[in-house]
């Protein structure tokens, strides 16, 4: 549909349920579950292991044919966590994988379908042995991973940089590159001049934030109706 067609309550009512569900059954699986939190779709979501760590003011979104998966399958006992950082924007389809250790930084985004992983999850010679060679994954801050990019073990991403849709990356990539391919390696630098925004300087304020939702959302929505709703539903017409 081209309009959510919803009434503004109707999405209000929806929006605290995905709080309500994020925090029933999501929160115990985490071993932080942090403060300001925002679920799309947290059904959809999928913890393995643990611990796993989600810093304030995440946002993390995920769809029925995309779901966004944190697994932990320690290759000793004691080993193997995540730990991601606030302010983070985690889109539909991310795995993020760890035997040993996985962590990303404060406004990091991953775009769909990321795949973050510090494991072979096999050993090359021996196929039956599980895990295979380990080697942790730091990502620093206000780091963006493209669409379908793969993130291997033992990289490290500098702060600020950019990974392109569809990169491997298999190496360190230095702060405030933007590097892209299979493997990844950098094709420029940020210009340092230009001032950069981040999402922890967008989400400052988070009540205020809300509040200009609200005023958006009530404005795009005055007009809708329960019966109208239904109708694009049942009957959806041409411009719904």
């Amino acid at each position: 549909m081209r309009k959510d067609h919803r009434p503004y309550y109707v999405k209000r009512w929806y929006n605290q349920y995905q709080k309500w569900y994020a925090r029933y059954f999501l929160a115990p699986q985490f071993e932080y579950f942090g403060r300001g939190l925002t679920f799309m779709k947290p059904w959809h979501v999928e913890v393995f292991g643990g611990p796993v760590y989600l810093g304030d003011y995440t946002t993390v979104i995920a769809t029925s044919d995309r779901n966004v998966r944190f697994t932990i399958w320690p290759v000793w006992m004691g080993q193997g966590r995540i730990e991601i950082g606030n302010y983070c924007l985690i889109c539909p389809g991310t795995r993020i994988m760890s035997a040993t250790s996985v962590t990303m930084g404060e406004g990091c985004m991953t775009a769909q379908s990321v795949s973050i992983s510090d494991s072979d999850w096999h050993d090359i010679y021996d196929r039956s042995k599980p895990v295979g060679s380990t080697q942790a994954v730091t990502i620093g801050n206000n780091v963006w991973i493209g669409d379908s990019a793969i993130v291997c073990k033992g990289v490290t991403i500098g702060d600020n940089a950019v990974i392109g849709a569809g990169s491997i990356v298999v190496k360190d990539i230095p702060a405030n590159a933007i590097a892209a391919g299979n493997p990844a390696s950098v094709i420029k630098y940020l210009d340092p001049d230009r001032p950069m925004r981040t999402r922890k300087d967008w989400l400052s304020d988070p009540a205020k934030l809300a509040r200009d939702f609200e005023i958006i959302d009530r404005d795009l929505m005055k007009n809708n109706t329960m019966i109208g709703w239904f109708r694009s539903l049942l009957f959806p017409r041409k411009g719904d």
